[in-house]
């Protein structure tokens, strides 16, 4: 009892200490810079209008009018957007707490990237059985520039990544329980035909009932893809993923048909997301259903007989403002100075600068002093991270490493779909969704550093030190880059020391 009450002590101070580490990176001067920066133009202000007429409407005048508090320019006609409602839902309850100011529309991202961090933590802990690894993985989320740029800047991306690392995290525990419930209804089917402990059992194996954490993750899955489509991408990675485990679980406790007998219990949870899916992706656009001004919403009663006919004139509306929202996407190649190979995203070849402005000279003491927010990964932790992903797919290809193959799936789900796109205007921006899963593959990488399966669980002193000089180096390396991940003035020849490679100017 007392020992169970410590571990819980010591899981809530981790947890407690890698969200306040979150925190400061993404909370402290949160409201400067004061203009929009990068994309927030298009996402604070559509959060705006969806706050004060209960639809996007569209904007006129100067991108900026609206960051200096000149809101004339929203007019009462639909605007034509390219992403569903929820990233932009979530940014209106900042400004309705906190009014249409710098803070208000950054503040549920500055939040929700602090709790994302905190998961990540409790997941690591979980998946490694160690609080101390947890820890790390909380702190190197925590300092990862990519992750700390996108938590501060009203985007969906750091949305659509809470949603992610949300099922994940929920399928996690899903396994844990799962597992334990298939041992035990197995040891007692066992028991009650008169079998020996660990005897093959014939059939299917045990059902599991009603598995409500799966549940509760196609919820969150669904949300993702109501941030931003791409979370289609992880849902369907991390649902097969979960069948796939589940079909080594019932092998590993020795189920005669076990593949078959996954395969089954697998088709409700199909049922399920095909239900709850488009339940919840529908229930996201309510805003366009109520208000007959957002953009599109009369579609089909200009266009009779046109479209998908036999749907509801509101349904069929939606459906074909969809098809334009594809075609947009599908075609979206016009040249920008920030767009971003995704064969090089891992490697942070082409980082998106959201900021970069003059600041007065008494700002840092310089000659010349500038603000500037580079959404540039933690190098050491994407550099490390790319090596120790091809340690884990050698490990699943060699050893059928199913915690290897659980981390590297997160990764690979948000960067090989991107991968046909290449012609596509893109931003490397898009890996904060991958970050949570890249430094979870990196800490697993550290903890068989330093703790060798030769060793059974226990420390390599050389490996151990390694591990710890890494994350001493990281987090020094966090505070050089944080003014440009933050926006701190700094002298402009700071600024350009930062700039490790060509493709980072």
């Amino acid at each position: 009892m007392i020992l169970e009450t410590l571990w819980r002590w010591r899981v809530a101070l981790m947890a407690t200490g890698v969200g306040l580490l979150a925190a400061m990176m993404r909370f402290l001067g949160l409201g400067y810079p004061t203009d929009l920066v990068f994309d927030e133009v298009f996402y604070a202000r559509g959060a705006y209008s969806l706050v004060t007429l209960g639809f996007e409407g569209d904007w006129g005048g100067d991108n900026q009018d609206f960051a200096n508090g000149d809101y004339s320019q929203l007019s009462s006609a639909g605007d034509y957007v390219v992403h569903p409602l929820i990233g932009k839902l979530l940014i209106g309850v900042g400004i309705e707490m906190f009014g249409p100011t710098p803070l208000g529309w950054r503040f549920m991202g500055a939040l929700l990237g602090t709790v994302t961090v905190v998961i990540v933590a409790l997941v690591a802990r979980h998946l490694l059985h160690s609080t101390l690894w947890g820890a790390v993985a909380g702190v190197l989320l925590a300092i990862d520039g990519v992750h700390v740029v996108l938590s501060r800047a009203a985007l969906l991306d750091i949305y659509l990544t809470f949603f992610v690392v949300g099922g994940f995290a929920l399928l996690v525990v899903d396994r844990s329980r799962t597992r334990r419930r298939l041992e035990a209804r197995a040891d007692a089917a066992r028991a009650e035909q008169g079998q020996s402990p660990g005897s093959l059992l014939a059939g299917l194996g045990p059902r599991t009932g009603i598995r409500w954490w799966r549940l509760a993750a196609i919820v969150s899955l669904s949300l993702s893809v109501g941030v931003k489509w791409s979370g289609l991408w992880f849902m369907a990675a991390f649902l097969v993923l979960s069948v796939v485990v589940d079909m080594v679980d019932r092998r590993e406790i020795g189920v005669e048909r076990w593949f078959m007998g996954a395969f089954v219990r697998a088709v409700p949870a199909f049922l399920v997301t095909v239900a709850v899916l488009p339940a919840v992706y529908l229930a996201s656009w309510l805003p366009w259903f109520r208000s007959e001004e957002s953009y599109g919403r009369r579609w089909a009663e200009e266009h009779p007989g046109e479209g998908v006919t036999w749907l509801p004139d509101s349904l069929r509306s939606l459906v074909q403002y969809h098809h334009q929202m594809w075609d947009f996407h599908r075609t979206l190649d016009s040249p920008h100075n920030y767009e971003s190979n995704p064969f090089l995203w891992l490697l942070q070849w082409r980082p998106t600068a959201f900021h970069f402005d003059d600041a007065p000279d008494a700002a840092c003491g310089a000659e010349r002093c500038v603000t500037a927010i580079h959404a540039i990964g933690h190098p050491m932790i994407w550099w490390a991270g790319v090596i120790v992903l091809l340690f884990a797919l050698w490990r699943v290809v060699r050893r059928g490493d199913m915690l290897a193959a659980t981390l590297a799936v997160g990764v690979l789900a948000g960067w090989v779909p991107w991968l046909p796109y290449a012609h596509r205007t893109i931003f490397g921006f898009y890996t904060v969704s991958i970050a949570p899963f890249m430094v979870l593959l990196l800490v697993w990488g550290l903890a068989r550093l330093a703790q060798p399966s030769r060793l059974h669980g226990g420390w390599s002193r050389t490996g151990s030190l390694v591990a710890g000089a890494f994350v001493a180096v990281a987090l020094i390396m966090a505070g050089f880059f944080a003014p440009i991940w933050t926006g701190v003035p700094i002298p402009f020849e700071y600024w350009q020391v930062h700039m490790w490679l060509p493709s980072w100017v």
